[in-house]
């Protein structure tokens, strides 16, 4: 790889070889600025896709011959030979998004690093965001209340209430570091506020124009490449890496073109065209890919049904699902408010470098797909992955298959005798029943569709039409509606339909992530009663992106991802066993005679949706939140620690650090801590919602002095090691097979006392032994949200080394970040087909030079041996595992 033997000679940075040539100017905001005509460096840029131009600009601008070459940018010019090839390419995004529960630990990794250095003789100061981080709050509050006119503020007094440290403890970042924004509390979803507030599109940097581009701590950064902007999720720890002005390697993407013609039907929504597209992506393969969207019908989506669309890409597993800059991105950017100047600014230079889309390009992808959007039916995914598409007209069909099935994605393993299971109750003082595939949370959430007015006003307009036949939501649904930003409420005032909302109970509980990550908040307890003692499988239907067991709700074992008027439309019905084509909602009444139509929906939309109503939320969006502005936080560059925290806490990962790496190489008699199956997602390994009440995280809770009422989340408590140590495993409904086949909890054997134990309370044991640890899974390890926890918990465990069938694209990286080694089985391999039981040892030799991607012999007690591949994908990540990870390189660089 000549790109990273040049990234560390012994040279030094170098000038930019296309500065002579190929840097121009143009006017933009008032003045003359540079940009690079990497249009004019060679004749094949026509040939690249729109993502590509993108990546290849950030390395023409870059170029220094030291950490970005000459040899990268041919590299990217010749993407359609080498896309094949695994070849490592350095990206330097333009800026980095957080959001709370992913950024708070970011921060505390930072103030850490300002600790370290100044212990090792170096200059704190140094420690500093060096290109613009935008953090938003939104993870934290919850549905505590739902379903009546204070809700909101009860909600969100709770979340300050709940919070107060963590948010001093931002504060107090925020005037601590350079180049770092807080978007205060109760301001709406932090990709929501990228895309309609944040993004910049193009830039201009004293007097520098080039793309946008944004790496974030979660995995629906992607929602920003719906306007442009190409952005991905990536782990919290190279989030800290680009933060601190380090590029972040990757390897040489392939393109998936997917052609879009025709329009989509009247009565369907871009719900029902994520839910489609996701599927046929899941079908192709696209992990690790990017994908791109072009043709005709890709004019005929609003933006914010193509924001929709690229904000499922972890669920296509793709790593972008990229549209273009076109005319509908200027529109959509002058109806959020952006000034005539900036829009300008972002027009000229799009199509002074070809970054404009005109429809004529012949762009040869890597592959191809095709999609006529008439094709496009209305339908719901579920009921345990967001990539099980069901259409509407077989979802009946499909729970009842499901409720006897055996037990998995799509099954329950109820026994045929007790599907017709009924239990009567009262709550709120009304009579009511549930039965297997009762609807007990309809929340109208996620930044995945509340960013798109076309279905929120169809969700108002299903209530309005609803109300007006004399229909009511059932009593035993919890009920909400969480938008991504204040312009959602202000719209649907300004239409008359948040009345309608509110009226059958979908009134505003927060302005947040909310139902979406699990911060659900508890269900009337006597739902609660009847569910758990008669075990029933109870639903929830929601408008997010996820639906993985046990995300959304701990009692709700069937979960939905449908459409805002779908959800409305579930909560009337309080079933999801219905066949709405032929069964009644209620009343004679049919879901047919409350649908919209698509013009309606397209009137309300054009009349209500407006450039004013963005313009005056945004304008106040750093200081709409008086309990953020009253709040008081801590002074100075270095953090002065509370040891008593229970939310913040330095963090031990640089504890003994010295300045030159000591890196180790061969790892003796590693015990298998677990032994895990197929898609193992980062909420089995790092949960963030509710911590169990006799959990190992809970009894640390209570032996500080914390009450079971005020113990919160684990998200919230991501910047205390001690707490998310302990919460690393915790899932409830993590199968580990050590334990048994089929058996379910955070338990594991602990093999030397042969004692059922915590996970973590093994790991203890097992680490007082001075004994390394290894993982066993099957495919798909780590899949779900880009969470560092899950890399960061299993390191403080004591894990080395996690041997798995595949790895999902940024869990791997995080696990090389925390210095842990993925290995990958050899193909037609696994855990099954190698007689492994978890009782072995295991024993590792990586001394010697390093090669991405080659074979390593493991031996494993009794003499036996396997080969495995190293998924250590790139030289720098070679690096990274040098000096025990990513933070500790970091370090070393900016004390050298």
């Amino acid at each position: 790889m000549l790109r990273s033997v040049a990234r560390f000679s012994k040279a030094g940075p170098q000038p930019n070889p296309f500065n002579s040539r190929f840097l121009a100017s143009m006017q933009a905001d008032g003045s003359s600025a540079s940009y690079y005509k990497v249009n004019e460096i060679s004749t094949k840029y026509s040939e690249l896709p729109f993502s590509i131009r993108v990546l290849l600009e950030s390395a023409v601008r870059n170029c220094d011959e030291f950490d970005v070459t000459s040899k990268t940018v041919e590299d990217i010019f010749n993407w359609k030979e080498n896309c094949t090839k695994s070849i490592e390419i350095p990206f330097k995004p333009a800026r980095v998004v957080l959001q709370d529960f992913t950024g708070v630990p970011c921060v505390v990794d930072l103030a850490a690093m300002r600790d370290t250095t100044k212990r090792l003789g170096g200059d704190a100061s140094k420690i500093n965001p060096q290109i613009p981080v935008d953090l938003v709050i939104d993870h934290s509050v919850q549905v505590d209340a739902a379903g009546s006119a204070g809700a909101l503020k009860v909600n969100q007094d709770l979340e300050m209430d709940r919070n107060r440290e963590r948010f001093q403890f931002l504060k107090w970042g925020s005037t601590a570091f350079d180049n770092l924004l807080i978007v205060p509390p109760g301001s709406g979803i932090v990709h929501q506020v990228n895309l309609e507030y944040l993004a910049r599109v193009v830039f201009n940097s004293k007097g520098l124009l080039y793309p946008d581009s944004v790496v974030g701590t979660d995995s629906h950064t992607t929602m920003i490449n719906g306007v442009g902007v190409a952005g991905w999720g990536v782990g919290g720890i190279e989030a800290e890496a680009a933060m601190l002005g380090q590029s972040l390697s990757m390897v040489l993407p392939k393109v998936v073109g997917y052609k879009l013609t025709g329009k989509l039907r009247d009565g369907c929504t871009a719900t029902d065209l994520v839910l489609t597209v996701t599927k046929n992506l899941r079908k192709l393969g696209v992990v690790g890919k990017f994908v791109e969207f072009y043709g005709d019908g890709v004019s005929n989506l609003s933006l914010a049904d193509r924001a929709t669309i690229a904000n499922m890409a972890p669920e296509y597993g793709a790593t972008v699902g990229y549209f273009p800059i076109d005319g509908e991105t200027v529109k959509y950017l002058k109806t959020t408010g952006r000034s005539e100047a900036h829009v300008d600014r972002i027009v000229n230079y799009a199509k002074a470098t070809g970054m404009f889309r005109t429809g004529s390009e012949k762009i040869k992808y890597t592959e191809d797909l095709e999609l006529d959007l008439a094709s496009v039916e209305p339908c719901v995914s579920g009921p345990k992955r967001p990539h099980d598409h069901v259409t509407l007209k077989t979802m009946k069909a499909d729970f009842n298959a499901c409720m006897g099935a055996k037990t998995g994605f799509k099954g329950f393993g109820v026994p045929a005798e007790q599907h017709g299971k009924s239990v009567s109750f009262t709550v709120n003082g009304k009579e009511t029943s549930i039965e297997h595939g009762s609807v007990v949370i309809a929340a109208i959430t996620s930044c995945t569709n509340t960013s798109n007015p076309s279905v929120l006003v169809a969700a108002g307009l299903v209530a309005k039409k609803a109300i007006e036949k004399g229909l009511t939501v059932k009593p035993h649904v919890k009920t909400s509606l969480s938008p991504g930003s204040h312009v959602v409420t202000q719209y649907l005032n300004a239409a008359g339909l948040q009345e309608k909302l509110d009226t059958l109970g979908f009134q505003t509980t927060g302005y947040g992530c909310m139902t979406c990550i699990g911060n659900s908040g508890d269900i009337a307890p006597e739902v609660s009663k009847a569910i758990a003692d008669n075990n029933i499988v109870a639903a929830a239907v929601l408008s997010g992106n996820r639906n993985f067991e046990a995300r959304i709700h701990p009692q709700t074992a069937a979960n939905y991802l449908a459409s805002p008027p779908l959800v409305v439309a579930y909560a009337l019905a309080g079933r999801v066993n219905i066949d709405f084509d032929t069964e009644p909602i209620a009343n004679g009444v049919y879901l047919r005679d409350i649908w919209p139509t698509t013009q309606e929906v397209a009137d309300v939309v054009n009349s209500c949706v407006t450039a004013s109503l963005f313009s005056n939320v945004y304008k106040g969006i750093l200081t709409h939140n008086e309990q953020w502005n009253a709040l008081q936080a801590p002074e100075g560059k270095l953090y002065a620690w509370d040891e008593k925290s229970t939310y913040i806490h330095n963090p031990p990962y640089f504890a003994g650090m010295k300045r030159e790496p000591e890196p180790q190489t061969v790892i003796k008699d590693a015990a298998v801590l677990c032994v895990f199956g197929d898609s193992i997602t980062t909420d089995h390994i790092s949960p963030a919602g509710n911590i169990a009440k006799d959990s190992p995280a809970a009894r640390f809770l209570q032996e500080s002095g914390v009450e079971r009422k005020d113990f919160n989340t684990y998200g919230s408590r991501r910047g205390n090691d001690l707490i998310m140590v302990r919460g690393t495993f915790a899932n409830t409904r993590l199968g580990n097979k050590i334990v048994g086949e089929g058996q379910t909890g955070p338990y594991t054997i602990h093999f030397p006392t042969g004692k059922k134990l915590s996970i973590f309370d093994a790991a203890m044991e097992y680490q007082k032994a001075g004994t390394p640890l290894v993982i066993l899974a099957g495919k798909e390890y780590g899949s779900g949200s880009s969470r560092d926890w899950a890399a960061k918990g299993p390191y403080l465990q004591g894990v080395k080394v996690v041997i798995a069938e595949s790895f999902e694209r940024i869990h791997r990286s995080n696990l090389v970040g925390m210095g842990i080694v993925p290995l990958q089985f050899k193909a037609g391999e696994n855990v099954h087909s190698l007689g492994l039981t978890g009782k072995e040892t295991f024993n590792f030799n990586f001394s010697g030079e390093l090669k991405p991607g080659q074979e390593v012999s493991v031996d494993i007690g009794g003499g036996k041996k396997i080969t495995c591949i190293l998924r250590i994908d790139t030289l720098v990540e070679v690096k990274f595992f040098e000096n025990g990870g990513i933070l500790n390189y970091v370090l070393r660089e900016k004390l050298q």
